[in-house]
């Protein structure tokens, strides 16, 4: 007769009965640090301070389970276009999807949601943009991108083109591809060797450069780096392009008058496709359906995802031109080799929609062309502060570079920037009830970013403007820096 043994290791917690567990602060914070795994979390707070744990939001703010309200200048991660009191006209949307087909592939079949998304994605997009692939979220929206610029060129007997460039600092995802696309080397070291042949040149960032330097001369500067990489490659080995319209990572750079002509012009010369990753500047944020057609670039794919449906459902997409997939279609493979399990998925697509129309009605993207002058100039008020170098973005994007040495843009002293922003600015924005981004940027430099919902206001950003200004003059006192 055998005997079954059970072990039990006494060293480590139980887990807790979480249907019993009442939703207090310290009991969610606890939980938190015995089961989550949280995203790009320091290994702090899973045994010192315990995470903010955020229970429900409502407009523009979100509020904790200590009852603490928040106002959030970042959208959540550069998401949550409509805020947050849309959520039960778009949960219905998603309830009547569940109710009717709660699930279907797109493999080989189509059903409705996906259906009429692609064709109001198609009908927004800039150009001979009208073929949508759907995916979701940003980084696989980037892997689908990267595998269809290898099939068309092998379709085409290309194939050789297989390397790919990217921008200095810039963030495309986390994904095997999309990660080694990324500018940001302190993210991609650490997973090395990634994807083989991307290259990266310098991104537009103005802040810096010689004073003397006109617009025309820094366009000419990059678009003759971008150039010269394709030929010391070999043009006949590159395959693609990637920028955002507006890259968010390095602060809200903006490109220079006639760089997304002279990049169009230089991939059609070449015979690259080229790339705007959307998932950031898409759906509202630059005060366009798309970050493309407010700086006049032209495209071949478009990658989108989180303000498509205001994240309130994971879903994201690659647009791309009839020429682009019908090659693909006509290779020898016969189809475009990629899919995904959830992509296109049924729920998330009607959250899309009804994202969309919530945008459309509530005319979204026209309150932020009226209202992104306003905010520009609020946020120049803090120009003369002491610590602030730099403002740039437009729409509803904007990030400002901290200096203690204006004349020489930099940060010279002590302490350090990182120190600076762990120590003081970050703790002290979120004791004053902001969320926003506090980092440090590749040149060593503080910034603070914000990204609102769309649906930021005149109150928002007054209220969001005198905040920061206090928090920038108690940190400037607190970390020793005043005079």
């Amino acid at each position: 007769m055998t005997t079954d043994v059970h072990y039990v290791d006494n060293a480590r917690p139980r887990p807790a009965d979480t249907d019993s567990a009442p939703d207090d602060a310290a009991t969610l914070q606890a939980l938190a640090q015995q089961h989550l795994i949280m995203h790009f979390t320091p290994a702090a707070a899973y045994d010192e301070t315990p995470p903010t744990v955020m229970v429900s939001g409502e407009g523009c703010w979100l509020t904790d389970a200590s009852g603490k309200r928040y106002l959030d200048a970042l959208a959540g991660l550069f998401c949550v276009n409509v805020g947050y009191s849309h959520g039960a006209e778009i949960g219905a949307a998603v309830q009547e999807q569940l109710a009717r087909l709660p699930y279907y592939t797109n493999w080989g079949y189509a059903h409705p949601p996906a259906v009429k998304l692609a064709a109001k994605v198609a009908s927004l997009a800039p150009g001979n943009l009208r073929r949508v692939f759907l995916t979701s979220g940003g980084s696989e929206s980037n892997e689908a991108a990267v595998k269809l610029i290898r099939q068309y060129h092998q379709a085409r007997g290309d194939h050789a083109r297989t390397k790919f460039i990217a921008r200095r600092v810039s963030y495309h995802g986390t994904s095997y591809a999309a990660l080694s696309l990324n500018g940001m080397t302190s993210f991609r070291k650490t997973f090395e060797p990634l994807m083989h042949g991307v290259r990266h040149v310098s991104n537009t960032k103005r802040y810096k450069r010689p004073a003397e330097e006109t617009e025309e001369q820094f366009t000419a500067l990059l678009l003759q780096e971008l150039e010269t990489l394709i030929i010391q490659e070999g043009p006949d080995t590159m395959a693609g392009v990637f920028v955002e319209p507006l890259q968010n990572a390095g602060g809200s750079l903006t490109p220079p008058n006639g760089y997304a002509a002279g990049v169009r012009k230089l991939c059609d010369k070449y015979g690259l496709l080229l790339v705007a990753d959307e998932v950031i500047c898409g759906f509202g944020r630059l005060g366009e359906w798309f970050g493309s057609t407010r700086y006049g670039l032209e495209p071949d794919i478009i990658t989108f995802a989180k303000g498509v449906s205001s994240a309130h459902a994971p879903i994201g997409g690659m647009i791309t031109t009839d020429a682009v997939i019908d090659t693909v279609l006509a290779g020898s493979q016969g189809m475009y080799l990629h899919g995904l399990t959830f992509g296109g998925h049924p729920a998330a697509c009607a959250a899309a929609l009804a994202n969309i129309e919530v945008m459309e009605r509530e005319d979204i993207i026209g309150h932020v062309r009226r209202t992104e002058d306003y905010f520009r100039q609020k946020l120049s008020t803090l120009l003369p502060h002491p610590l602030v170098g730099d403002l740039r973005g437009d729409g509803f994007h904007y990030s400002l570079e901290l200096v203690t040495d204006k004349v020489g843009r930099e940060w010279a002293a002590q302490p350090a920037s990182t120190d600076f922003v762990a120590q003081h600015l970050g703790p002290a924005l979120v004791a004053e009830g902001i969320l926003c981004r506090a980092a440090v940027d590749h040149e060593g430099t503080p910034l603070i970013q914000f990204s609102p919902p769309l649906v930021f206001d005149r109150h928002h950003i007054d209220w969001l403007t005198d905040k920061v200004r206090l928090v920038l003059d108690r940190c400037a006192t607190a970390a020793g820096l005043t005079r």
